[in-house]
């Protein structure tokens, strides 16, 4: 009998309450995400703004540490507004997390800058990206628990995929505000104020989204459980120290999001920082080609939700982790072939060491007052934020650093060595002259660009983002039962996406720093990828055809 109804309600059209859902829950989202990414897509611009002058690296951190800041914060979020979603109701819980996060969005576009008030510019930015950070925690679970409760049961995957949209057209949103700002200001006004500009667009945004969203009702599935009385008085006890809620819980973290949130970020975020910080490309060419990308990706999330309502969610998303894993590294190293190829053809024609004790190193995450810098730390920032793999050889005796380039001077023909001790700004300015002689791209030149093959790079990065991100909605609703669904839900997507995913740019950069060589941080991303891949394919089951109106497993 449910499966008769189950292949009439796929052949019947979308209703106009399914459609009103999938709209009204997919904008709100999408104005949740253009908010939370603004920062991440400016967060290298401003590092200089608000936090002190100096390490460049140490700055980019610091700014990478805020971004991560929200991040970290998310599954917090999911506690707080899950329990109130599972017990107070889906539509009022995400009404209030679309508030915190525009209005504080809304703050960070009047924040004074660390040459204003000092260390109170990151202590208040910081606290800005904790209630943004909060808000994102308990806004994807109620719109994915929202979505698929007012689904048919062979339309979920399908339906809850509009969700998964949001992000990436967020995420554009966010790149064409901010370029067509900087396209229509000059440098000067846009480093000034006008990187402001995005931040205050969101105060309208959040009006149309509150406006929408007030016209939605609440899920019938939980005004069916509250009406039996089936409701969870203690939704936090309930999914997490309970058998066998919390060991499902558990497993959607190792076995799907966190693997899903390191594919994710690594095919948008970090390879936008890569293109840009690294591979030296101009900020509207790298807008332009990764929202080329988002544009012809983004139809795949629907495909991919689709697909999954055919032949699981569980096999789509453990295969994008496993291509991804098997291929992030000779895809980033095809992107610096074709994006800068005289920065590749120069790393492999100079020679560059860095002699060191690696007890003088420091793995910089959290960058704030308390960091200490060393020389041997400076030279690692000097040639990792000029996008050149270094080698690392023992310490010459009574030498903190020393740095030595041997490479053929392009206009002489010969073989020239530069060796410095220690770090001092005269030191640098051999190192710079140094590069230069020796041919060193400042820049990447946009006429040797091949643009086709890095677009067509990009894009494969998104089709292995639609793979992983299409169908996880679906198959965390379909693991949870109704009266804690979102509670559930929510903390393993964002410990997987929060911590796991959002962490990545600063891990990566980090590791890059340490390391000395510009793709070490990728090994990051493989990792877990690989190990969500052995625990998802051992330890879970497909979803795809569970009641999702039930109170137990």
């Amino acid at each position: 009998m449910a499966l008769a109804t189950a292949q009439v309600a796929d052949k019947t059209p979308l209703t106009k309450e399914e459609r009103m859902v999938i709209v009204a829950s997919s904008v709100g989202t999408v104005f949740e995400w253009y908010d939370f990414y603004l920062y991440a897509t400016l967060a290298p611009f401003f590092a200089a703004l608000f936090f002190p002058k100096g390490n460049e690296t140490a700055a980019l951190l610091s700014a990478f540490a805020a971004y991560a800041a929200g991040f970290l914060v998310r599954p917090f979020g999911a506690l707080v507004f899950g329990r109130i979603g599972d017990i107070i109701g889906r539509k009022y819980t995400f009404l209030v997390t679309i508030m915190v996060m525009g209005l504080s969005t809304f703050g960070v576009g009047l924040l004074p800058t660390y040459a204003s008030i000092g260390w109170w510019a990151p202590i208040i930015m910081v606290t800005l990206r904790l209630l943004q950070g909060l808000a994102l925690g308990g806004e994807y679970g109620g719109a994915a628990t929202y979505v698929a409760e007012h689904s048919a049961p062979t339309r979920r995957g399908y339906n809850t995929s509009w969700i998964q949209t949001t992000a990436t057209v967020g995420f554009f949103l966010a790149l064409a505000i901010i370029g067509g700002c900087r396209v229509g200001m000059d440098k000067e006004a846009f480093s000034t104020w006008g990187w402001r500009i995005p931040f205050w667009v969101s105060i309208a945004l959040l009006g149309v989204s509150v406006w929408i969203r007030l016209k939605l009702h609440e899920s019938p599935i939980f005004q069916k459980m509250k009406a039996e009385g089936k409701g969870s008085k203690a939704p936090l006890t309930d999914s997490f120290l309970k058998y066998p809620n919390n060991k499902y819980a558990l497993l959607a973290l190792l076995g799907a999001t966190m693997g899903q949130g390191v594919v994710w970020y690594t095919g948008q975020f970090y390879a936008l920082f890569f293109l840009q910080i690294t591979l030296k490309l101009d900020f509207l060419t790298t807008y332009v080609l990764i929202g080329s990308s988002l544009l012809l990706g983004t139809p795949f999330f629907i495909f991919f939700g689709w697909l999954s309502d055919k032949i699981g969610r569980l096999k789509i998303i453990l295969a994008g982790c496993l291509i991804a894993a098997l291929t992030f590294f000779p895809m980033f190293k095809a992107l610096t072939h074709y994006v800068n190829p005289a920065l590749e053809t120069f790393q492999y024609s100079t020679q560059i060491t860095v002699a060191g004790n690696p007890k003088d190193e420091t793995f910089n995450l959290f960058v704030g007052p308390w960091s200490k810098f060393t020389e041997l730390d400076r030279v690692n920032d000097f040639f990792g934020k000029q996008g050149l793999n270094f080698t690392k050889v023992a310490p010459e005796p009574g030498k903190m650093v020393v740095a030595t380039i041997q490479g053929k001077n392009p206009t002489t023909g010969l073989i020239t060595t530069t060796r410095v001790e220690g770090w001092s700004t005269a030191s640098e300015a051999t190192l710079k002259k140094t590069l230069t002689d020796l041919g060193y791209p400042k820049e990447a030149d946009k006429s040797k660009v091949n643009y086709p093959m890095t677009l067509l790079i990009l894009f494969v990065f998104l089709i292995y983002v639609t793979m992983v991100y299409g169908p996880i909605a679906a198959f965390l609703v379909e693991l949870f039962p109704t009266n804690i669904r979102y509670t559930s839900m929510s903390l393993p997507y964002h410990i997987g996406n929060g911590w796991f995913g959002g962490m990545l740019p600063l891990i990566a950069t980090a590791i890059v720093a340490l390391k000395g060589n510009i793709y070490y941080g990728l090994w990051y991303p493989v990792i877990v990828s690989l190990a969500t891949v052995v625990i998802g394919a051992l330890f879970l089951k497909e979803t795809k055809d569970r009641d999702i109106s039930t109170y137990e497993h």
